[in-house]
């Protein structure tokens, strides 16, 4: 098997973007100039890379993904079919005098997510918001503040109802403990967040 990315045909990749190895762009997909991508990436039909996103190795951004500039994204982390993570505080297509916005009249601010988080289906992760480490952004859920490492949110706004484990699953709890069902890590709470046990 080849270390080389894999560019379809129809996919638009800028020179500069840089592709990690075995990374693979589908059909119709854009990445935007002087993006950077990991090793073992898969972005999907249609999916949107802006200029300069950073996206860490074995990250999944599934089909029409919008993933806008200065977004950060860790390792492993997946982003559901259609998800968005914004970029522009507060969005307006023209001035007050209604000439055309260009760069210079906006700033734009990103997206953070953590290793292993996941963004699920049509999520909107408003700027500037950092995600944890191994998160879960239910689908359809609009995060509008910071999400902490191993909380579960959904809603709109998004809001907490529970942890999850690296494995993606819900925690139950155990004692004064959380425990994964799947892999059987164990966390501690502890001032509103979660830790691995060991």
């Amino acid at each position: 098997m080849s270390d080389q990315p894999v560019v379809q045909a129809s996919a638009d990749v800028a020179d500069d973007a840089q592709l990690g190895a075995r990374t693979r762009v589908w059909h119709l997909a854009q990445v935007r100039e002087g993006a950077r991508l990991g090793a073992d990436c898969t972005i999907g039909r249609g999916a949107y890379v802006g200029p300069g996103v950073v996206i860490g190795s074995a990250c999944k951004l599934q089909n029409y993904a919008l993933v806008y500039e200065p977004a950060r994204l860790g390792d492993g982390v997946f982003i559901g079919p259609g998800a968005v993570l914004t970029n522009d505080e507060f969005p307006r297509a023209a001035t007050p005098g209604l000439r055309v916005k260009g760069a210079e009249d906006w700033t734009a601010v990103g997206v953070t997510i953590g290793d292993g988080a996941s963004i699920g289906a049509r999520a909107v992760c408003v700027a500037p918001v950092a995600i944890g480490r191994w998160a879960l952004v239910a689908a359809g859920a609009v995060v509008t503040k910071d999400v902490p490492d191993h909380a579960l949110v959904v809603g709109v706004p998004a809001r907490r109802i529970g942890w999850v484990g690296r494995a993606g699953v819900p925690l139950t709890r155990d004692g004064d403990g959380w425990v994964c069902p799947a892999s059987g890590e164990r966390y501690r709470e502890e001032d509103d967040a979660l830790e691995l046990i060991g």
